[in-house]
């Protein structure tokens, strides 16, 4: 609930301070007194924009700042989503700067505007002819058709089974697109794919067929010179193997008389033994060596392929058409999986569908059980409030699912006899649309727990025994719920547990709005004043005497 209230350089206000009751609180004064203008700045801490223009003197900033008692309203997880520091005594203020710069803090922490407006939201609940117009709102409407049938976790589990629903939904168009994507693709990636699968690539084939291409090429010559070679090395009569084979015979007899001798002895066997590597070595590989014209233009012809592949795709090595296979496997296995996680994906889809339209008609029942018993409920009430013939019910029809359900739900009113109920758009007045929306905040405030509401003028059109009763459902109220009302009326001035009154002070060069709390002397005297004007008669206090101790 609303602590302290003050308001600083705003419009006719230079500074102002309330601190209102816990139950209802009553504000009054002559038209043109400021009353409007508090509601202006109350309205700079649900996030309204404002501009210069607000500044009583255009050399300060304005300020308007509220302290709450949000003990019991369980706004932590509200604050938590936000990064604020949660308090139960939370400070709301709004600053206006002469240059036109407006500011926003919460706990003395800058917020948005539209995160002021979310925490303002919960904490007061302002009565004005905006919001009496969203009455006419099927939004509106519904939300109170949930509030008095309870629906809160009926709504809960819908508003889950609504999520589980869009994403399952979006995760099933999503498979399904993709699935429409891959299989016109399939075709063209399968041609790919076989293509490289069956060219049997393997890595660092291209350096193996370019060495044994250069050497089928040249075969005839590698074959000659490597005939030379073995004739050189072993079987001219003096061949290198022969000379290196008496060498070590010459040594054999003195390689016993010196190291030396043994040494260079082991070196020149060393080197026979590594000739003879040599010589076998080359004799396989002349063994090997084919003039062969067939072999070598598949060697050419399988190179020509694997250089058609790698323009083809625009690769430079066969690593990159090896990863460019692995690729295309994996899109051509995908392709081929994509069924059954559609498949998977549908029967997910359906089943949350399913499940969401079982809890819209629980929530859709729950709603309409309450429709009878509400527009009773509101017609006496209206009743009440000086329109007998008030007649009102509640239709509902059925749409497409959303975040509240399926249920368009529309109040019909009519304030007439013998005139059928139409939707408020078309048959209420101002003054009935007050009425109207007085009452489904008194309902809803037996149902729900409000913020601090304020009620602006709601009594315009009203007077004599109507007033009275509308000052005992005010004073009920407040037993559950802060109420602040700007009232025109001593019917409802005299009801409240604080009295407020605004005024105007020109005794200096500039007009202020002024507003002080009222003792019972003053309570008699302001309340008389609105029965008998300027200068009431003892009648008229007696009148407002009366009026208090009623």
């Amino acid at each position: 609930m609303l602590a302290l209230l003050t308001i600083k350089n705003y419009a006719l206000i230079r500074h102002l301070e309330i601190r209102p009751s816990q139950k209802l609180t009553v504000i009054t004064g002559e038209t043109g007194a400021g009353k409007s203008i508090m509601l202006g700045a109350i309205a700079l801490l649900l996030g309204n924009r404002a501009d210069t223009r607000v500044l009583w003197d255009e050399s300060e900033k304005c300020i308007a700042e509220g302290t709450f008692d949000i003990s019991s309203y369980r706004l932590k997880n509200l604050f938590d989503d936000h990064n604020l520091d949660y308090s139960d005594q939370t400070v709301i203020r709004r600053e206006i700067s002469p240059g036109g710069k407006s500011r926003a803090f919460i706990n003395d922490t800058p917020v948005t505007l539209e995160v002021m407006r979310k925490i303002g939201a919960r904490l007061m609940d302002v009565h004005s002819q905006h919001e009496t117009l969203e009455l006419g709102t099927h939004r509106f409407q519904l939300s109170l058709i949930d509030s008095y049938a309870g629906n809160t976790s009926l709504l809960s589990e819908y508003q889950q089974a609504w999520k589980k629903y869009l994403q399952s939904k979006r995760n099933y168009d999503e498979l399904l697109a993709e699935s429409g994507r891959l299989k016109s693709e399939y075709d063209f990636i399968k041609f790919q794919l076989d293509e490289l699968q069956k060219a049997s690539l393997h890595e660092n084939e291209q350096e193996e067929l370019e060495s044994s291409l250069k050497i089928s090429e040249h075969g005839e010559d590698i074959k000659t010179r490597l005939n030379q070679l073995l004739t050189m090395l072993g079987q001219a009569e003096s061949s290198v193997q022969s000379v290196l084979s008496e060498s070590v015979s010459l040594l054999q007899p003195i390689r016993s008389y010196s190291t030396k001798y043994e040494q260079i002895a082991q070196r020149l066997e060393s080197l026979r033994i590594e000739l003879n590597d040599i010589f076998n070595e080359i004799e396989r590989e002349e063994e090997q060596i084919e003039f062969d014209p067939k072999k070598t233009k598949e060697l050419q012809t399988r190179l020509d392929m694997i250089f058609g592949l790698m323009q083809k795709h625009r690769i430079h090595e066969i690593r990159g058409l090896l990863r460019l296979q692995e690729n295309l496997e994996q899109q051509a296995q995908k392709t081929i999986n994509v069924e059954e996680d559609l498949a998977a994906a549908k029967h997910g889809f359906e089943g949350a569908k399913k499940q969401l339209f079982q809890q819209a008609e629980n929530l859709s029942v729950s709603r309409e059980k309450v429709f009878s018993p509400l527009a009773s409920q509101l017609m006496k009430l209206l009743r009440d409030l000086g329109i007998p013939d008030a007649n009102l019910k509640i239709e509902s029809k059925k749409n497409e699912p959303g975040l509240t359900g399926v249920d368009q739900v529309e109040i019909l009113f009519s304030a007439n006899k013998g005139i059928a109920p139409r939707t408020l758009e078309e048959v209420a007045s101002g003054g009935e649309f007050s009425r109207l929306m007085f009452c489904v905040k008194y309902i809803m405030a037996e149902k729900t727990a409000l913020p601090t509401l304020v009620l602006d003028e709601i009594d315009t059109g009203v007077s004599g025994e109507i007033a009275m009763q509308l000052g005992k459902m005010m004073k009920a109220m407040a037993q559950r719920h802060q109420l602040i009302a700007i009232s025109h009326l001593p019917q409802i001035a005299a009801r409240g547990d604080q009295h407020f009154l605004v005024y105007k002070d020109s005794s200096s060069k500039k007009t202020v709005s002024e507003i002080k709390a009222l003792d019972a002397d003053q309570r008699i005297e302001e309340i008389a004043k609105m029965i008998g004007g300027a200068k009431p008669s003892t009648l008229a206090r007696e009148n407002a005497k009366e009026l208090l101790e009623g």
